[in-house]
């Protein structure tokens, strides 16, 4: 009986320390677990962990720069890259000076193409002004610019003038030249009420250089030539009868006497414009130039002629000084775009 009692007490107490040393031996493992499962990492995940640490702290310091979060975002492509086995994303693209060359446009940004519609005074100038009188005059065209500064414009000018009294006081004189006063007052012979006009019309290519200026205000230098037709128009009142249901007469200036003058002449002068805004192509404009025609003088009869050259003339132009040289300052305002 105390044999066996021996037995059982040895048999708890070798159950009881087993059961000890198997509680030690678990304890120790599970405090060792997590410097294991630390270690058993890859250095690549642990740089990769800590690169996302740095780049979430450089994200949401207030002191962080963004050349910071750009250098933290860059480490964890790498590193994210090289841990997870993937093709490393194609680098930034680099950003040189804009083009803005176009279809429309030059490499500067201005506009490739330009057009003008103006009108305005003409005012005849040196030995012209002795016969003629200011008027009116328009103008519309269109060409390219090079760039900014340079352009080049193809132009049609229509300048108008009037006739100086003395002018149609010496034509008078010739048109009623060798007529009695029954005749002219019968009007059988000679002009009565006598009236004209000028004008001249040309297609003119003119390079245009635009100064350099800031805002709106800008200014330009213009020059150029082209083929000028000079024509003048002598006319006389007439009656005339208009039938429609009834009959009415009405008066009109008919053209009795007409002489052309055809040329190669040049211009140049100077122009301001104002853009409506920054970004605006419209510009009004303002220009004066002057214009030079060298007519090739015709021979002719004149009030100034002597008597005898009259009585033997048997040509028919009473207007030489249509041939002159031609001078005259077109003022014209307008737009650009």
């Amino acid at each position: 009986m105390n044999i066996h009692r021996s037995l059982f007490g040895i048999a708890c107490r070798a159950a009881a320390f087993s059961f000890l040393m198997a509680g030690t031996a678990l304890l120790v493992q599970a405090q060792q677990s997590p410097s294991a499962a630390s270690t058993a990492k890859a250095p690549v995940l642990l740089a990769a962990e800590s690169a996302r640490a740095d780049l979430a702290s450089a994200s949401y310091s207030s002191s962080s720069s963004s050349s910071d979060a750009d250098a933290a975002s860059e480490g964890r492509f790498n590193l994210d890259s090289a841990a997870l086995g993937s093709s490393q994303p194609p680098p930034r693209r680099q950003y040189g000076r804009p083009n803005y060359s176009s279809g429309n446009t030059n490499k500067d940004g201005s506009e490739k193409y330009t057009f003008l519609v103006g009108m305005g005074l003409t005012l005849p100038a040196g030995n012209t002004h002795k016969y003629e009188t200011p008027s009116y005059g328009f103008q519309f065209g269109g060409g390219r610019n090079f760039s900014k500064t340079t352009g080049l414009l193809l132009q049609f000018d229509y300048d108008h003038f009037g006739l100086q009294g003395a002018t149609l006081a010496n034509q008078n004189y010739l048109y009623d030249y060798g007529c009695t006063t029954l005749q002219i007052n019968n009007g059988v012979c000679g002009v009565s009420g006598l009236d004209g006009n000028n004008h001249v019309w040309s297609f003119t290519l003119n390079p245009t250089f635009t100064l350099p200026t800031a805002g709106s205000l800008g200014a330009y230098a213009v020059f150029g030539g082209g083929f000028y037709h000079k024509v003048t128009n002598f006319t006389e009142p007439t009656i005339e009868e208009s039938c429609y249901y009834y009959c009415e007469e009405y008066q009109v200036n008919s053209n009795i006497d007409h002489y052309t003058s055809n040329a190669i002449g040049v211009n140049g002068g100077f122009g301001l414009t104002y853009k409506f805004s920054k970004f605006s192509n419209e510009r009004l404009y303002m220009e004066a130039r002057y214009v030079f025609i060298p007519n090739s003088q015709r021979y002719g009869v004149t009030a100034s002629s002597p008597t005898s050259v009259l009585n033997a003339y048997t040509g028919t132009n009473l207007y030489p000084q249509n041939s002159n040289r031609t001078t005259y300052i077109p003022v014209k305002f307008g737009i650009r775009f």
